[in-house]
This record gives C-alpha cells, sequence and structure tokens, in this order.
C-alpha cells in the first residue's frame, strides 16, 4: 500500500532521446512519473534542452544515475554529484537513484562492473554512498545489479547487499529483472532472494526485459519485453512489500509508444490487483476495532 515516503506514486517509463517526438501527448493518466539518466542531460540546451524543460514540468521527473561508480578505488567524483544536485534542483527532481557497482578506475570503463562481495568492500562502498548522501543533503537509492563474475567472492550476493545498505543507512531502487537474471546465470532462487532484501528501504521499482544469450545465460540489455518469471516476480514484490511505484525500462529495440504502453499497462494492473487484498485486509482490521 502507498506510504507518504515514496518519491512518486503509479507507474513511470524511463524516458529517452528518441522517445521525445512520440511521447510529447502523454499524460499524467498515461503515465505518473519519468526517469532519466542526469549525465545524458546536464548541460543539454538549445532545442533538447527545451524540450526536456517540457517534460520536467508536466511529469515528476527521478534521477537514474550511470557514472556515480561508487565503489570505484578512484575518490568520488565530487563535481558530478554537486552538478547532479544543480540539476535536480533546476527541473525539482525529487529522487536519485544509481547502480551498486562501478564503472571507472583512472578513467571510465562504460561497464557497469561487480563490486566484490567483501566484507572490506561494504564498509568502503556504505562510507562512499554516506558521503554522496551528505552532498546531496538527502538519501539516495542503490540498485541491485545484474553482474556476470563474482571475483573475491566472500559474501552472497543478497547478504552483500543487505550489509551495504544498512551500514549506508540509504534506500533500495529494487530491479526485479536483475533478480532474475543473476538467478539464472548464478543458480539461486529468485523468490527466496526476494524475500530476503529490505522492503522497508524499497522506494521505487525497475521492471524490464532481457536478452537469452543461452538457457544458463541471461543478458541484461533491457531491450526486449518483460517475459512471464520477472511478471511473477513483480507480483511477489508487492505481495511482500505492498504497491510501491514501478518504472518500465527500455534502453533498447524501443518499440512504438503504443507497445510500451501495453506493458505500462502490466504494471497497472499487477498495482491493482495487488492492491485489492491490501484494501480489503484493510477494511476488515477497522470493521474488528469498530471503524467504519
Amino acid at each position: 500500500m502507498y506510504t507518504e515516503d515514496f518519491p512518486v506514486k503509479g507507474v513511470g517509463l524511463g524516458l529517452r532521446r528518441s522517445m521525445l517526438e512520440e511521447a510529447q501527448d502523454l499524460s499524467l493518466e498515461d503515465v505518473q512519473f519519468m526517469e532519466v539518466a542526469p549525465e545524458n542531460w546536464i548541460g543539454v540546451g538549445g532545442r533538447l534542452g527545451r524540450q526536456f524543460k517540457q517534460y520536467s514540468e508536466r511529469f515528476p521527473i527521478i534521477c537514474h544515475g550511470l557514472s556515480l561508480s561508487i565503489g570505484s578505488p578512484d575518490p568520488v567524483d565530487v563535481e558530478l554529484v554537486k552538478s547532479i544536485r544543480r540539476f535536480m534542483d533546476e527541473h525539482k527532481v525529487p529522487y536519485y537513484s544509481e547502480h551498486l557497482t562501478y564503472c571507472s578506475e583512472q578513467g571510465h570503463l562504460y561497464d557497469l562492473l561487480p563490486i566484490p562481495f567483501t566484507e572490506e568492500a561494504v564498509h568502503y562502498t556504505a562510507a562512499r554512498i554516506r558521503q554522496v548522501q551528505d552532498i546531496l543533503g538527502e538519501r539516495i537509492a542503490m540498485e541491485n545489479a545484474s553482474y556476470y563474475c563474482a571475483p573475491g567472492q566472500q559474501m552472497s550476493e543478497i547478504d552483500f547487499l543487505n550489509a551495504v545498505l544498512s551500514e549506508a543507512d540509504c534506500d533500495l531502487l529494487l530491479d526485479v529483472n536483475n533478480i532474475y537474471v543473476n538467478s539464472i546465470n548464478h543458480g539461486y532462487d529468485p523468490i527466496e532472494f526476494l524475500d530476503r532484501m529490505p522492503g522497508e528501504r524499497a522506494k521505487y521499482i525497475h521492471i524490464a526485459g532481457h536478452y537469452d544469450e543461452a538457457d544458463d545465460l541471461k543478458v541484461d540489455t533491457h531491450g526486449a519485453d518483460v517475459i512471464d518469471p520477472v511478471w511473477q516476480l513483480l507480483d511477489r514484490a508487492y505481495q511482500n512489500f505492498g504497491v510501491i511505484p514501478t518504472l518500465l525500462e527500455r534502453d533498447f529495440n524501443i518499440p512504438p509508444l503504443p507497445e510500451l504502453l501495453r506493458e505500462v499497462g502490466q504494471i497497472k494492473a499487477a498495482q491493482q490487483r495487488a492492491a485489492q487484498p491490501l484494501a480489503a485486509t484493510t477494511s476488515t482490521e477497522r470493521q474488528q476495532h469498530g471503524l467504519k
């Protein structure tokens, strides 16, 4: 059930430059919020800047960063964080999230690499998250990320994730597709993983499609339709944690807008299904307490 501390409500869509023209007639009835990578828009002016401003004036916008590189051996890019803060202020962005990964070492690597699942990395990463939160002046969310190898692993993925979130005292961006992809690639039970996530920290959810390289290798591309097992994980997340705002990601092979809205509609339907038993439970509890 929605609570007041969520940064947005309802169903969201990742806004990409290729969608700017086609999506200009969308309303808040179609999608309730949008998400952008701030690095793709900071300092952008001219026609594109004006178009983006039109979107930020009509829709709540969430920032989902690409290059914070929170697990990097390099120092935190303080100037980047400050520029994100200015961008958020300019466009009245209520929230910022990033990946629990790294993508730089004396230069950007242009890929999201796994942080070693170790106690040392927990302390190191949590301290850097706290530093970013101090600069921004607010809590941020870290996303459970997809990964294809686990160098130097001393802890399970879920134990590492929970330890970082707890020590950093930050929020969670819960990506259900990443859970599914990792469960296939690394041989664990996705339901058990999801059940152990700290739902009280989850501020919103990502759902996306992926590429089937092989039966035992899935690649997180955000370039295909969402498949049934991932929809089922979304249902389970709502069952566990309530109807959390959920965003559809699509970065490649972006179909015409009506096809994207069809999947947006599936998210809305899942939220409505999940909300019904919650509403019934609340009504029953009120009756038991003699309330109307």
